[in-house]
């Protein structure tokens, strides 16, 4: 159980780090990027199973799957904070 969480924390730091590159994010720090990458990654997880998408159950599946719903995340924190 306890390396399951650690395992989850660490893809969400990982994800939440690629994300801020590709989006050109000054980032939140550290504890900023694991928010984000393990928000995103219950978001692209869920957008993935209601896409009826398997990204497979190994880390690098699941790193993609955060990541993409992580860059998703900000963009629509982007749009609200334009609105």
């Amino acid at each position: 159980m306890e390396i399951s969480l650690i395992l989850f924390i660490v893809i969400g730091f990982v994800a939440g780090w690629v994300t801020r590159h590709v989006i050109k994010d000054d980032g939140y720090g550290t504890v900023g990027d694991i928010v984000v990458g393990v928000i995103g990654a219950l978001l692209g997880g869920f957008l993935f199973s209601k896409a009826s998408v398997s990204a497979g159950g190994s880390f690098f599946g699941s790193l993609i799957v955060a990541t993409l719903g992580a860059i998703a995340l900000l963009f629509g924190v982007r749009l609200i904070k334009k609105a």
